[in-house]
């Protein structure tokens, strides 16, 4: 014990400064980049660390207010967690900020900074369709062996020519426009409208079903990710390799593509996110295993929530105005507008969302 009651009190002090400085320096290290670029300039793990260090310096407050320490240190704690207050329980962002706030910064900066493994996604999809496209064409059995019965919808390789372009064109068979002919006209308008809404929303639940599987199994080291975007690049092929044998390229692809265009690209960016999950899990890099997976889990599952949007609009497209459209340039202008809209969003905003700290740095 100390004979000297103010060498006592100033040992206490130094030795209290000395438990806890370091995480005090940490604290004041992500104000200053806060105060200087803004709460969005921080990466994952300062803003995983910024409550409990906020914590730790009112607790570090608390006590020496307790035991008296010099005032010099308390005016510096009082301080210092004055500041992370206002960060940890600043006001908060209305709903439709938020909301508006995840489309046009979040959503897009997250696929730009994945665009690799979206790349690849396209690419796998791609090299399906040709080789489904490819096999049909040449063998027209193998339409079977692809198709799922349920999708077909009665298409396959030995329907004719007019059979096919009827579908395509929204136009009812002989044998249901004869029994239409009886039937009120209004209850007739009432009925295509219900049965457009409950097409729609089958639509949208099959896509994002397609879609979380994707996801889902991104955790099996990506392997099966890569499995069903062949696959469903498999299906398109064989689909459009029928309609290609009877001369409907043009018919068709003006019928696929409105829809088609939102539709295959939320498909790709959701196994996109179930690649980076694969990656993430199979090469962690300089992080933990699961430190590296729950980071990429996070990036997934901002693509993975943006899609559900994109397979909204999707089915809204393909249930009316696939249904409601039959003229083929309407129909490749719709097409060429969404792919227009999509590559600025993506390509154009979602880099300058990325670079402007949307998402913060990365975690080293």
């Amino acid at each position: 014990m100390w004979k000297d009651g103010g060498v006592e009190y100033r040992m206490k002090s130094v030795q209290f400064r000395r438990e806890r400085e370091a995480a005090w320096r940490q604290l004041e290290e992500i104000l200053a980049k806060a105060d200087r670029k803004g709460l969005r300039a921080l990466d994952e793990d300062e803003l995983y660390r910024l409550p409990t260090l906020y914590r730790g310096a009112v607790s570090s407050l608390s006590v020496a207010r307790a035991i008296s320490l010099d005032r010099a240190l308390v005016d510096y704690l009082d301080s210092l967690a004055a500041r992370a207050y206002v960060y940890v329980y600043g006001a908060k962002p209305g709903y439709l900020k938020a909301v508006l706030r995840f489309f046009t910064a979040v959503f897009p900066a997250t696929v730009w900074r994945l665009r690799a493994a979206v790349a690849a996604s396209i690419l796998v999809t791609v090299l399906g369709a040709t080789v489904g496209f490819q096999l049909t064409l040449h063998d027209p059995d193998l339409f079977f062996a692809f198709m799922p019965e349920e999708m077909s919808a009665g298409r396959e390789p030995a329907s004719s020519r007019e059979d096919l372009l009827r579908v395509l064109r929204n136009q009812p068979s002989p044998d249901e426009a004869e029994d239409g002919e009886t039937d009120d006209g209004e209850a007739d308008g009432r009925r295509d409208v219900s049965a457009l809404t409950l097409f729609a929303s089958y639509l949208f639940t099959n896509n994002a079903r397609v879609g979380m599987l994707c996801f889902a199994v991104g955790f099996a080291a990506g392997v099966p990710v890569i499995l069903v975007l062949f696959s469903n690049g498999l299906v398109l092929g064989a689909f459009a390799a029928i309609h290609h044998r009877r001369d409907l390229g043009f018919e068709l692809w003006g019928w696929l593509l409105p829809h088609g265009v939102t539709e295959l690209l939320a498909v790709c960016l959701c196994g996109a996110a179930g690649l980076t999950l694969g990656w993430a899990l199979v090469f962690p890099g300089r992080r933990r295993r699961l430190d590296s997976l729950a980071r990429a889990g996070r990036q997934a599952a901002v693509v993975v929530l943006g899609t559900l949007l994109m397979f909204f609009l999707a089915g809204l497209i393909e249930g009316y105005f696939r249904q409601l459209v039959v003229d083929d340039l309407p129909r490749y202008l719709l097409a060429a507008s969404t792919a227009v809209l999509w590559t600025w969003y993506f390509l154009v905003l979602g880099r300058r969302a990325e670079q402007g700290g949307a998402l913060g740095e990365e975690t080293r």
